[in-house]
């Protein structure tokens, strides 16, 4: 039985991706997470504890990374979720994001190297900036890097750490760039969790700019599965694109959950727009596909959302305490 140290464990994409490994395999995993306000233990209630351990603590503390490291074997692997992961968050404040994305990311794969240890980076389909609206094309693993905010730009240079430390000194490693995910366990200040807790206590939800931006979604589950698969059949250097064929703009994406809830798809308030909003991402997930026979099983969007509203309909206890908190902070620049 092989084990798993997954950074990041209780986080929204973490958490769900530790509930997929110790569901659909026989691996052990240990989640080390620094409980930021995006994580949360509740993610992680009820897993087995004679598969599961959690450590709190930072990615970039370099003598708990290496306790850890020292632990894993030839079989093992890192997993590395860890992020300050929030464009709002990046404008207001970016050091951290250069503490967790950066030196991070550096103290991980520096433990992984020195141990021969292999290693999965996970990352972000922002790193590539965005396209134009009306454009044919998708992102592709050839794709330049082009990022617009202080996140996505601290995320670019996680990715560029890696690809060096693979190139430079043989380090084991793989890199996934994955589309806007949904699911249950999403902090309220993402989107959909936003619009979603906001119809739920009766509010009208918000949107920025004109509503026109696109996102290409796809559920956690979806994105767990293709973790996994690159994790066990990927090869050493390669990178690969996650994404579902999931494009809808912010607008549809209201719609929608108007529409579920029996209000009318224009009770919705437009706010200000988010400085340097990307205009549309698009994955092309090919390469992914055709080496690592990988599919997405959730590709239904309306019915994933509604099983998303359930959740979150079921899980007040979860997200109310984030609630107000999260709200404020939005009022605060008016959006």
């Amino acid at each position: 039985m092989s084990i798993l140290l997954v950074t990041g464990g209780a986080g929204f994409i973490g958490s769900n991706f530790v509930r997929h490994v110790l569901e659909s395999t026989d691996r052990s995993v240990i989640v080390l997470d620094k409980l930021t306000y995006a994580g949360d233990l509740g993610a992680l209630d009820g897993l087995p504890s004679d598969r599961y351990e959690f450590v709190r603590g930072d990615i970039a503390d370099a003598a708990l990374v290496d306790g850890l490291a020292d632990r894993l074997g030839a079989d093992d692997a890192i997993v590395h979720f860890a992020a300050e992961s929030h464009n709002d968050n990046s404008l207001a404040d970016p050091a951290p994001f250069l503490e967790t994305n950066v030196v991070g990311t550096y103290t991980l794969i520096e433990a992984a190297r020195r141990r021969g240890l292999r290693f999965h980076h996970v990352s972000t389909d922002e790193v590539y900036g965005d396209l134009e609206l009306d454009a044919p094309g998708r992102f592709t693993e050839a794709t330049p890097y082009n990022p617009s905010s202080p996140y996505s730009s601290t995320k670019a240079a996680s990715d560029l750490l890696v690809r060096a430390w693979v190139r430079s000194f043989g380090l084991r490693a793989t890199i996934s760039n994955c589309s806007n995910n949904y699911g249950p366990y999403q902090h309220v200040e993402k989107f959909i969790p936003r619009q979603i807790t906001n119809l739920l206590r009766g509010d009208r939800p918000k949107v920025y700019g004109s509503g026109e931006n696109v996102r290409d979604w796809i559920h956690t589950d979806d994105h767990s599965s293709a973790v996994l698969a690159i994790l066990e059949r990927g090869a050493i250097g390669e990178t690969y694109l996650i994404g579902a064929d999931g494009e809808r703009s912010n607008r549809e994406v209201v719609e929608l959950l108007l529409t579920a809830f029996g209000r009318r798809p224009d009770e919705f308030d437009f706010v200000g727009e988010r400085p340097g909003h990307d205009l549309r991402y698009a994955i092309d997930s090919t390469k992914l596909r055709e080496e690592l026979d990988w599919r997405p099983a959730r590709v239904d969007f309306e019915k994933g959302l509604h099983a998303t509203v359930e959740w979150y309909r079921a899980h007040e206890t979860w997200w109310g305490p984030q609630k107000e908190r999260t709200e404020a902070a939005y009022a605060k620049v008016g959006r």
